[in-house]
């Protein structure tokens, strides 16, 4: 197979993959990222072609699917792995932005099911301000992804309220001296 049928086949394949998460297929899109990941991989090392960044937007996808398919501990792992990309490389107002912020969500998700609530709240607020900051939020695929951000914030926040770390009778620096 020549590498540019290659490279062709790996972008159909996690395509693929991404219309099947929006129609709610969420195995046959797990199925068809790891298909794009096998396929990329099969270009030769020598031609130019962004391996990591690849596998990161593989990764992004196949965390989504694999999250809503209730399977949290490799759903957290595949989205560990595009984070180690996007979190050094990633462009959020680029292309890979919104994929970026779907990976923060899928590990933030991970987290707030395996009873990980602090670093799960952490993440969804990340998320939220990611999905602001990008500021496209009159598209609806930004909009529902804020939405759903924000029902696992009051979902989590209610289920777990927050300790307080302050005692009785305890005055702010500001009140102090007032």
């Amino acid at each position: 197979m020549k590498p540019l049928k290659q490279v062709a086949g790996a972008y159909m394949a996690l395509s693929e993959g991404e219309r099947q998460l929006q129609e709610h297929r969420y195995d046959e899109a797990a199925a068809s990222c790891r298909r794009a990941m096998d396929l990329s991989w099969t270009i030769p090392s020598e031609e130019a072609f962004d391996h990591e960044g690849f596998d990161a937007l593989c990764h992004a996808g196949l965390s989504a699917a694999l999250s809503k398919t209730g399977n949290y501990p490799q759903s957290l792992a595949s989205a560990e792995i595009a984070l180690k990309y996007f979190n050094r490389r990633g462009e959020l107002r680029g292309s890979e932005g919104l994929q970026w912020i779907v990976s923060v969500i899928s590990r933030a998700t991970a987290f707030e099911k395996s009873g990980r609530t602090a670093e799960a709240l952490k993440g969804f607020q990340q998320a939220r301000e990611m999905l602001i900051e990008r500021g496209k939020l009159d598209e609806s695929r930004e909009q529902e992804l804020l939405s759903e951000v924000e029902k696992q914030l009051r979902d989590t926040e209610g289920a777990h309220p927050p300790a307080t770390t302050t005692k009785r009778g305890y005055k702010a620096w500001w009140e102090f001296w007032s």
